[in-house]
């Protein structure tokens, strides 16, 4: 059974399913802009990390540690009102490179070949959290990163996560 939504492309509800609360689910999807073109401005290359780096502030930067400063602007917002999980990856993922880069060196080239996060407590617009990077363990093969992020005030947890970076071998030839 197909239920018309906004786009062209009907969507397909499962006969299992009671056609109201399929319609309500993709009127929600519809809502948060699912089937929205992205504007000709916004569709350049990594433009979420672009996003994401305008509220990132980093504040002190040491030999295996980083801490950053983030506001919860409606920029990096969910539906819901608080920080959008993609966000969370994008930081996490940037604060780590940044703290793997304190100890390995430019000239070894390092991949991301895993992230993973744990979300323990929602944030809110306009949160002020406080992102502290710290590298685990760096050897000669790979690098580990643990990222806590709390909220500036109470100091309560909202997320962490875990990255490890894999050093590519750099040929000698």
């Amino acid at each position: 059974m197909a239920e018309p939504s906004s786009t062209t492309s009907p969507t397909v509800v499962s006969e299992e399913l009671d056609p109201e609360y399929g319609k309500y689910v993709t009127n929600f999807f519809d809502n948060v802009g699912v089937s929205s073109t992205i504007p000709e401005n916004h569709s350049t290359v990594d433009i979420y990390s672009t996003i994401v780096g305008a509220h990132l502030k980093v504040r002190q930067i040491q030999r295996g540690h980083i801490t950053a400063h983030l506001t919860v602007k409606p920029a990096i917002a969910n539906y819901f009102g608080g920080i959008h999980g993609g966000a969370v990856a994008a930081v996490s993922e940037r604060m780590a490179i940044g703290c793997a880069r304190t100890v390995v060196g430019e000239d070894k080239e390092i991949f991301l070949g895993e992230l993973s996060i744990s979300f323990l407590s929602a944030a809110p617009k306009n949160a002020e959290l406080i992102i502290d990077g710290s590298v685990v363990r760096s050897g000669r093969n790979l690098t580990v990163v643990a990222i806590e992020c709390k909220f500036k005030n109470s100091g309560k947890l909202v997320f962490t996560s875990r990255a490890t970076f894999y050093n590519t071998p750099i040929s000698k030839l």
